[in-house]
C-alpha cells in the first residue's frame, strides 16, 4: 500500500476508533447518570488518585472555570469530595468517594475482556509500538483540547 493510501486508511481508522470510543463512553456515562466529561474526570481520579482542580484542568485540557463547575456537579451527585491539602491548607484536593462509584467497574467488563483477547494476538514489540502511538496521540488530542479552551 502506498504511503498516501496508508495515511488515508490511518485517518479513517482513527476516526472510526474515536467514534466507537465516544459512543461506548456516552452509553456508559448515561448508565452512570453522568455527562461524558464528568465520567472521564472520575476516570482521571481513579487512575491518578486525588488531584487539585488545576491538576484536573492540566490532565483534561479543560479550563479552570469549567473544572470548578465540573467538581461542583460531581460533588452534588456524591461521586467526589473536596478535602484540604494537609501541606497547604489553602489548596483543595478532589478525591473519589468509593461508595459513590462502587459497581461502575462492571460496565467495563466486556470491553476489558475483549481488549485482553486482542492484546494476546500481538508480540511484545508490537504492543510497545501500539503503546507509544496511543501515548503520543493522546498528547496530540490533549493539546488540541487545550487549544479550544
Amino acid at each position: 500500500m502506498s504511503r498516501e493510501r496508508l495515511l488515508a486508511a490511518l485517518a479513517e481508522a482513527g476516526r472510526e476508533h474515536s467514534d466507537t470510543a465516544v459512543m461506548f463512553h456516552a452509553a456508559v456515562s448515561a448508565r452512570m447518570g453522568l455527562g461524558m466529561t464528568e465520567a472521564k474526570t472520575l476516570d482521571l481520579l481513579r487512575r491518578l488518585g486525588p488531584l487539585a482542580a488545576g491538576e484536573i484542568a492540566g490532565h483534561s485540557g479543560l479550563t479552570p472555570a469549567s473544572v470548578s463547575g465540573l467538581i461542583d456537579r460531581l460533588e452534588r451527585k456524591g461521586f467526589v469530595r473536596r478535602i484540604r491539602d494537609t501541606e497547604d491548607r489553602r489548596r483543595v484536593i478532589v478525591e473519589l468517594r468509593q461508595d459513590g462509584v462502587a459497581g461502575f467497574g462492571a460496565l467495563f467488563e466486556d470491553v476489558v475482556q475483549g481488549l485482553e483477547g486482542l492484546y494476546a494476538a500481538y508480540t511484545d514489540e508490537q504492543l510497545e509500538l501500539i503503546l507509544d502511538f496511543l501515548r503520543r496521540s493522546a498528547e496530540v488530542q490533549r493539546a488540541a483540547t487545550t487549544g479550544l479552551g
